[in-house]
């Protein structure tokens, strides 16, 4: 087999060189977009940090301080609110990082910043006085340990929760129906078998989330898979024929 000659080479490096700009520029473009979501993110990537740099006593300490208990929310809720959204209790930010970009980044683009903010807040906010306060009335019922008012509550799993339950409203019929139904299954069943506090609050921010379609009006033609399928299919077609 002949070596490949110096232009043949340099046309290859040159194409390669071109598809990585081209696709630089869209992923570049795809996070100026979402600005939001991608600093949200890197406040979460610094606070990772820092936290695997604490020992494990003084970790579970220094979170609880920001954690979205009972007794910080009595206390000072504003601070612990704000503060709880930008520290991950367990995950990995890579795996964060990936649902940031699948679903907050893909809210943000459609619904704009304010309003994806909006949706973000709202279930991370009400979720959070919802399923403390079913667990408040656990313990004064007797069916919670007193010391349930200082648990460790803090993460982004809530606001997560609803951003992925209103992008139902991105879908076209009919397939929104089989998206909000996988929601439903995803964040009911916990609810049912594992029946804790932070289950409550995850199936109350889906709710939260679905409840924010008034936010989804008039953002543009809702999304439809069968017509992606069908552009990808004819660029394969035109590239092969040329």
């Amino acid at each position: 087999m002949r070596p490949s000659s110096p232009p043949a080479v340099t046309r290859r490096a040159g194409r390669l060189a071109a598809a990585v700009r081209r696709w630089s520029a869209r992923a570049w473009g795809y996070v100026r977009a979402a600005p939001g979501t991608y600093l949200w993110l890197a406040a979460l990537f610094v606070t990772t940090v820092l936290v695997r740099r604490m020992s494990p006593e003084f970790e579970a300490e220094f979170l609880r301080q920001r954690s979205t208990n009972i007794h910080q929310l009595s206390t000072d809720p504003v601070r612990v609110l704000i503060s709880s959204a930008f520290w991950i209790d367990g995950g990995s930010w890579p795996s964060y990082a990936v649902l940031y970009t699948v679903f907050h980044a893909q809210a943000e683009r459609w619904l704009g910043t304010p309003r994806w903010l909006t949706v973000a807040a709202a279930a991370h906010v009400l979720a959070t006085f919802a399923s403390e306060g079913v667990l408040l009335w656990a313990i004064r019922h007797g069916l919670a340990p007193q010391s349930a008012v200082d648990t460790l509550d803090v993460g982004v799993s809530y606001a997560l929760a609803g951003v992925v339950a209103v992008l139902t409203y991105r879908i076209a019929a009919p397939w929104r129906y089989g998206y909000v139904v996988a929601v439903l299954v995803f964040y009911g069943i916990p609810v049912v078998t594992g029946r804790t506090f932070t289950d409550l609050g995850h199936f109350a921010s889906v709710l939260i989330g679905l409840a924010c379609f008034p936010l989804t009006r008039h953002r543009g033609p809702a999304w439809n898979p069968v017509d992606t399928f069908e552009r990808a299919r004819e660029q394969v077609r035109h590239r092969r024929a040329g």
